[in-house]
């Protein structure tokens, strides 16, 4: 699908265009943890699972299936008994997983400036409430 699909250039700002349904998969926390997770190296789902903590095997297993219908992740099943499943990412997901590291290196350098501002609007809220009454 090229730019002329939607009738203009991609615009996520216009509400017509695919690129929603992208930004959509991309706001998915596990979809962001799971690619960043995958950057590391082939993967078997149990190690997948272990690495993102407090993901539910049915969360794990919708969002390695998203990840390999968009061709960002790789599924190679390996014919042993018991079966073995491993996952990697694909040339466009190793694209998307040096963005989303940046993204993340940002997010724990800038907790402390986060939850500051998250304390002082808490108390804004404290005192506007004590105020009115």
């Amino acid at each position: 699908m090229d730019s002329d699909d939607c009738g203009f250039s991609y615009d996520a700002f216009r509400r017509t265009c695919p690129s929603h349904a992208v930004l959509e998969m991309l706001a998915s926390k596990w979809v962001y943890l799971t690619v960043c997770a995958l950057r590391r190296g082939r993967m078997r789902n149990g190690e997948l699972a272990r690495r993102l903590e407090g993901i539910t095997p049915k969360m794990l297993t919708q969002t390695l299936r998203i990840l390999e219908r968009d061709g960002l992740v790789r599924r190679e099943i390996f014919p042993v008994i018991p079966p073995r499943v491993e996952y990697e990412l694909t040339e466009l997901g190793e694209n998307l997983a040096g963005l989303l590291s940046q993204i993340r290196s940002w997010s724990e350098q800038h907790v402390p400036d986060i939850k500051q501002a998250r304390a002082r609007a808490a108390l804004s809220a404290e005192e506007d409430l004590s105020a009115r009454a």
